[in-house]
């Protein structure tokens, strides 16, 4: 071979680069965005957010609902829910409250009037327990988890951050979604056990005329097994835990509701009704308790003192005692029998 002559390498040199400076516009060319392109993107992403079209995305569940990354014209619907929705819930909470408030402090607690007898008589079974615990902590549980939904941004979050009121929202969510289950459950069986018991008839007329004896000392107008307040509750607990089981699967499976419009108004009714019970139940939960001595223990062990009973559920006491009677010599009932301790 011959060496290379300093011309020859020289041109060598020149054209690779040439050839440097030829590639060169490819090579950075490949490595830009094209900013036309782009802002034709973006000038229909904004003219889509601009009126009622959403930016869909694509999904592998078949709830197609969930493909709408952003919706605007939910903008709407999201103001109707947090403004009556919000408002219901606040009255319902904050309204029962100062009135139980008001009442205790005007009433006092309804004592027994004769005094406790320390005769016990059996008034719910264990069955009968269950199935209101069940109800009872479900819907405690559902309720708080509830109005964190509603009231968690304004309140909660100020107080303890950001990081708390997500951990406590996101668990909440999970044990608002299968709570729900128990809820329904206890639902099933407490309206299976109470519901002959809860026909209104005109006892409870009498009752209702009478106040029930709340407002007055020394008033105990007779009552059965369950007084016309309590068969209020009862009938407000059915239908209203009904209306909110069905509510509730239909947010929980969308695409049962058939359609966005129809998934809305189930979410409206549902925070609604759930405003109206929760006030329902403080209520209950109030004269359960502290409102009313001797209450609790119906569904703390099942017995209540024998003159709490009677001051309370007098025609009860009364068909309780006579088959008490009958059941222990064979012979017809007699009223006033006492029961066994």
């Amino acid at each position: 071979m011959t060496r290379l002559s300093k011309l020859d390498r020289l041109i060598a040199v020149l054209a690779l680069g040439l050839m440097a400076i030829v590639a060169w516009p490819d090579i950075s060319q490949a490595q830009q965005i094209n900013p036309t392109a782009e802002s034709v993107t973006e000038d229909a992403l904004m003219e889509a957010l601009g009126g009622d079209a959403q930016v869909q995305g694509r999904i592998s569940i078949p709830d197609e609902l969930a493909s709408g990354l952003i919706k605007p014209g939910n903008s709407g619907w999201a103001d109707t829910h947090g403004g009556p929705v919000r408002t219901a819930n606040f009255i319902a909470v904050v309204g029962m409250l100062a009135v139980l408030v008001l009442f205790y402090l005007i009433r006092g607690r309804i004592r027994i009037d004769s005094g406790p007898s320390n005769q016990r008589i059996q008034r719910f079974g264990a069955l009968e327990r269950f199935g209101h615990w069940l109800m009872a902590v479900s819907f405690i549980v559902l309720a708080l988890t509830g109005l964190n939904l509603v009231f968690g941004r304004a309140v909660i979050l100020p107080l303890f951050g950001e990081a708390a009121f997500g951990t406590l929202s996101a668990w909440g969510k999970l044990a608002h979604n299968y709570m729900s289950f128990a809820f329904m459950l206890g639902l099933v069986m407490t309206f299976s056990l109470w519901v002959v018991h809860n026909f209104p008839d005109k006892v409870d007329a009498n009752w209702l005329r009478h106040g029930g004896g709340l407002f007055k000392k020394g008033v105990h107008p007779p009552a059965k097994k369950f007084n016309a307040g309590q068969k209020g509750i009862f009938w407000s607990v059915t239908i209203g835990g009904a209306a909110l089981s069905f509510t509730g699967v239909m947010l929980l499976f969308p695409e049962l509701a058939g359609s966005e419009a129809n998934w809305q108004l189930n979410q409206i009714i549902h925070g609604l009704v759930a405003a109206v019970l929760t006030a329902v139940i403080i209520a209950h939960i109030y004269i359960g308790s502290v409102g009313m001595e001797g209450a609790f223990d119906a569904m703390a062990s099942g017995e209540v003192d024998l003159n709490w009973a009677k001051e309370h559920h007098s025609i009860w006491v009364e068909d309780v005692q006579g088959k008490q009677a009958q059941s222990d010599d064979g012979t017809a009932p007699r009223p006033g029998t006492q029961p066994a301790e």
